[in-house]
Order: C-alpha cells, then structure tokens, then sequence
C-alpha cells in the first residue's frame, strides 16, 4: 500500500480505502460523509507561550524570594492562590488606582512580608501550645526546602536498614561477593592447577 493512501484523516483515509476495494464499506462511513467531524488547522508546531499581565511582577518577586518557588509547590493547598501571584495582583491592583509601579511593588512587598511574619508567629504560638498538650506541632508554613528534601530522604535511608525485602537483597550480594572473593583468592581449586 502506497503511502499516498495513509495521508489525511479518518474520513479521507477510509474513503480511499474503500474505493480501492481494500476495505468493504463500513456502516459508519454513510453518517460520517453526511455530518463530517470538525477538522482543525494544523499548527507548524510552534506555541505561543501564555502570558498574563502578573507575570511580570511574579519574576520579580521569585528573584527577590526564590525559596518561595519550593515553598509554594509543597505548601499551598489548591485553593489559596501562591503568593507570588497574590503579589503579582496586588501590585496590578494598586497601578489601577493610580499608584506608581515602584511604590505599588513596594507595597505588596510589604504586605507579603507582614503576612509571612504574622504566619510565622502562629506557628510559633500552636508550636507551644502542641508541646504543653503533650501533641505533635504542626507543620511548619514556611518550611526549609532543603530540610523538607532532607526529610524525605531520610525515610529511604531508613527503609534500607529496615525493610525485609531490602535486607535480604543486602544479604544475598553479600553472599555473592564474599563467593566472587573466595574464587578470585586462591579457593576455586579447578582451574587447571595455576599453572602459566
């Protein structure tokens, strides 16, 4: 079958096919020649990349707070909004009303701030509260991302000293090298007497 008959949609395809006599003429083909599907232009591949009028002001605040990138992909529940883009409206906010861009970013700045200080002083305060309750804290808002890491890789390195199955995994390539040696170190005697 020539590749001439593979090109173009379903449509196409299978009229081609059944003028051909490859193919008998299926029971769908009548309906779908009356109400054909909607094609769409193909694109060359290329896509425009999504911008929103925030974006600006979200890089600015990742540049001034980077660790915020961690932060908000772990921390934030799907319905508060990360503040970078809260950030990001606000300044949008405060030019509508007549704000200078640099006093607008100033502000959100200083708002966010404030709040991270108000969010951090919670934590400290449940944090007591848990400890005189005999509870477990919770957890914390702004949170190290390199000891969050840390944290989760530290339940591997567990595991590998507890885990049954890995232990035996451990047990048996102890076995097999302690084997490898013991041939490779004098004990596999048929090997033809040493000799040159």
């Amino acid at each position: 079958m020539s590749m001439s008959f593979m090109r173009g949609d379903l449509l196409t395809k299978t009229r081609r096919l059944v003028k051909g006599l490859a193919k008998a003429k299926p029971l769908w083909l009548k309906a779908m020649e009356e109400a054909p599907p909607v094609t769409f232009p193909r694109t060359d591949g290329k896509f425009e990349a999504i911008t929103l009028p925030e974006d600006i002001y979200i890089k600015k605040f990742f540049k001034k707070y980077p660790e915020s990138k961690y932060q908000d992909a772990i921390r934030f529940s799907g319905y508060d909004p990360p503040p970078a883009r809260v950030f990001g409206w606000r300044v949008l906010e405060l030019k509508e009303q007549g704000v200078s861009e640099e006093e607008a970013i100033a502000v959100a700045d200083m708002e966010y701030r404030a709040e991270k200080k108000v969010k951090k002083n919670a934590f400290v305060r449940l944090k007591q509260i848990a400890r005189l309750q005999g509870k477990k804290p919770p957890p914390n808002p702004y949170p190290s991302p390199i000891k969050e890491i840390q944290a989760e890789e530290r339940k591997y390195v567990h595991e590998r000293f507890t885990n049954p199955k890995i232990l035996e995994i451990v047990k048996k390539m102890k076995e097999e090298k302690a084997v490898e040696m013991q041939e490779r170190w004098g004990g596999g005697g048929g090997r033809g007497g040493g000799g040159w």
